[in-house]
């Protein structure tokens, strides 16, 4: 039995409904308002990578082939496409159903961690950002690329206006900023790019060779 907070359960019923259309209506919102953004986050992975919220499998095409990957999901239906979608590219990927605030790993057992659109939607991102810390090597990177709240007011106050029915109904947050949490964790921060009007958001940030989990 998967071991998953109350957020994590609500989650799993949305993505778990929505997984059949999924790759549908995210084509477009990639195209024109996330484009890059994968490729962004291919470029910079290296050995054991873990992909949290991997979703339908979306990052797969863009990940090298020299590294392995894992990833996990709290929503079986999103796991099995990304299973039908790693099988089509011939990739060999350990898939697992898992909660973000949890992750079934022992400490330090990956050198790269990535996340993409999912801590938006995440029902505690504090705590799954100090999972991605403590399943890092000392040393390894974090990779996120996300929706934040606009640097734009006008933008900012329609994000607001739509969390007033996406958290309540998915859980999805327009209006975070992941950023904060990352150095709150301390993870040391290497780049940091806005896009979009500040919509978009990509991160790479390092664990100090301490290892040491902040408190």
């Amino acid at each position: 039995m998967v071991e998953t907070s109350e957020g994590a359960v609500k989650a799993r019923r949305v993505w778990d409904r929505a997984a059949p259309g999924y790759d549908r209506q995210i084509a477009l919102p990639e195209r024109f308002w996330f484009g890059g953004g994968r490729e962004w986050l291919g470029a910079r992975v290296e050995g054991r990578v873990l992909d949290v919220g991997v979703g339908t499998g979306r990052n797969l095409p863009h990940f090298p082939a020299s590294v392995t990957v894992t990833g996990v999901d709290v929503s079986p239906g999103m796991l099995a496409v990304a299973r039908q979608r790693a099988a089509d590219l011939g990739r060999a990927v350990d898939l697992r159903e898992a909660d973000a605030a949890r992750l079934p790993f022992a400490d330090g057992s990956f050198d790269t961690v990535v996340c993409a659109l999912s801590l938006c939607a995440i029902a505690d991102p504090r705590t799954a950002v100090t999972e991605m810390w403590r399943v890092l090597t000392p040393g390894g990177r974090l990779l996120l690329f996300d929706h934040v709240a606009s640097t734009w007011p006008p933008i900012f106050a329609l994000q607001w206006l739509v969390e007033r029915l996406s958290i309540p109904s998915a859980g999805e947050h327009f209006t975070r900023r992941q950023l904060p949490l990352v150095r709150a964790t301390g993870f040391e921060i290497t780049e940091s790019v806005r896009r979009k009007a500040g919509t978009v958001e990509l991160i790479q940030a390092v664990k100090s060779e301490s290892g040491t989990v902040p408190t």
